[in-house]
């Protein structure tokens, strides 16, 4: 796809009478870089190149159509198809056991996570799989934007992927993605125990035909299910994690949370604000709390 997506460009840019260097000022890239695309030996277009060809080389959209076929050669053969369907599902609703879902994932946290992996294999093919993540998360404000149902795993929140710095951005960039009316965030808290999606992620896809398609996925590998029977019990596993997730405004409290102390600030735990209450009350000569929340009265000095 990649070879084709270049075989058009040459012919439109030579169609239009433009050289290699004339396209690239065009379209503010270099002309090395229109080179390595026509040839397709080099970094695939980005969308937003892609986009500027299209308007450059008045190609009626042809290249911005081309682009996804394009960029899903970055990645494995079993994760393009999953990819296809996503982009043209109506609701998403995903399980996220590890890291936070692409769809909400800032630039910085998305480059840490791609840069793992043994499906990788150099600096320019995480370029091109950054790009697409990217170009992927338009559709959350697009015209056509599905509905978003993502429960977090507590561990998403508190593995620090890529420093503090990063993780502090991400989680920003989730109290701000959970507050959009497409999308609704809940987290799954460790208090919770064992469940039937252990050890991988899971998502859900509704399509434009009312049909479902199931995807779970693990560090190297993914699966696509779409045979009814089993799409719909994997449903009513997500729908079981969603009903043991906390609700959306408690799950807002908790990723303001984590946020605090990853900025460093010392959020006391319940028994610590037990104990600070308990200490306060003394020194004040007030009442002692009980462990069940009753009031005993103090002592009297004996005479």
């Amino acid at each position: 796809m990649a070879a084709l997506f270049g075989v058009r460009v040459r012919r439109l840019r030579t169609a239009a009478g433009l050289t290699q260097a004339e396209l690239g000022q065009k379209t503010h890239v270099v002309s090395t870089r229109i080179t390595q695309i026509e040839r397709a030996s080099g970094a695939k277009p980005t969308l937003a190149l892609a986009r500027a060809l299209d308007a450059v080389l008045d190609a009626d959209n042809l290249l911005v159509d081309l682009w996804p076929y394009v960029y899903r050669e970055a990645f494995p053969d079993w994760s393009r198809k999953f990819m296809g369907h996503a982009e043209q599902a109506v609701a998403i609703r995903e399980y996220a056991a590890h890291v936070v879902p692409g769809l909400l994932q800032t630039e910085e946290y998305a480059r840490e996570v791609l840069s793992v992996g043994l499906t990788l294999s150099s600096e320019a093919q995480l370029e091109e799989r950054l790009a697409a993540r990217m170009g992927r998360q338009e559709r959350l404000d697009s015209a056509d934007r599905p509905a978003l149902w993502a429960v977090l795993d507590e561990a998403v929140l508190r593995r620090p992927v890529g420093g503090s710095i990063i993780m502090q951005g991400q989680l920003e960039r989730l109290l701000r993605v959970a507050a959009m009316p497409n999308v609704t965030v809940q987290v799954l808290p460790f208090a919770q125990g064992a469940h039937d999606v252990l050890g991988g992620s899971l998502t859900m896809l509704a399509l434009p035909d009312g049909s479902e398609v199931a995807y779970t996925e693990g560090a190297h590998y993914g699966q696509l299910v779409e045979e009814p029977t089993e799409v719909s019990r994997f449903a009513l596993t997500y729908d079981r994690l969603r009903a043991a997730a906390l609700p959306p405004l408690m799950s807002l409290d908790m990723m303001r949370s984590v946020l605090e102390d990853n900025r460093g600030a010392k959020v006391p735990s319940r028994s610590e604000r037990r104990r600070l209450a308990q200490e306060q009350l003394q020194q004040s000569g007030g009442r002692q709390l009980r462990g069940s929340g009753g009031r005993i009265p103090r002592r009297r000095a004996r005479p």
